[in-house]
This record gives structure tokens, C-alpha cells and sequence, in this order.
């Protein structure tokens, strides 16, 4: 029975935020590139996302269009860091993005 602990996944509580680009399949290719790359600028440059990762509580994973982005530290990191994409969306109407978090157990 004691290997069958090790190989047992430990579960934790991680908060994700998912987020994708409204009407990204309608964009040129050359315009997903850039929506993608804006994006994730904007998501790097938050205070909530290079805290959370400089402290190893965060895994950001590409969607396609879009990404979610797990956080394993606090249930306010990823509140923080939509609001701060959110004000930052503002001075960009052209990149449309919805946004949602979800909260659970993941391995």
C-alpha cells in the first residue's frame, strides 16, 4: 500500500482565471498573432500575475484564444489581476476579451 500513496496525485485549491478574445476566429491570422501578443503583454505587465509568478503560485496555460491563468496562491491574486486587465482593455477597444474565474480542486 505504500507505493500506491506515492503515486497518488495530491489535490490543492487553485483559482483560475479564463480569459479569450471575443470574435478571434472572425480575425486574419496576422490579426490573431497580434491580439495574442498584445494580450499577453498586457497579462505580464499586471502586478497580480508577475507577483504571483515570481513567487511559484502561478501557471499561465495558452488557450488558443486566449489563455487561463491558475493561480495557487491567494482567491484575490486572480480577482486583482482581471481588474487590472480589465483597466488596462479600456485603452484598447480593439481587443475585445472575456473574462471569468472558477475556483476548485485540481491535482
Amino acid at each position: 500500500m505504500a507505493d500506491e500513496s506515492k503515486t497518488k496525485s495530491r489535490l490543492e485549491i487553485a483559482h483560475v482565471l479564463f480569459m479569450d478574445i471575443v470574435d478571434y476566429s472572425k480575425l486574419l491570422t496576422d490579426e490573431q498573432s497580434e491580439a495574442l501578443q498584445e494580450l499577453n503583454q498586457i497579462v505580464r505587465s499586471t502586478e497580480a500575475a508577475r507577483e504571483a509568478e515570481a513567487a511559484g503560485a502561478l501557471t499561465i496555460l495558452p488557450t488558443g484564444d486566449g489563455m487561463a491563468l491558475v493561480f495557487t496562491g491567494s482567491v484575490e491574486e486572480p480577482v486583482e489581476c482581471a481588474l487590472e486587465i480589465s483597466h488596462a482593455l479600456r485603452t484598447q477597444p480593439s481587443l475585445p476579451v472575456r473574462m471569468g474565474i472558477h475556483s476548485g480542486p485540481v491535482h
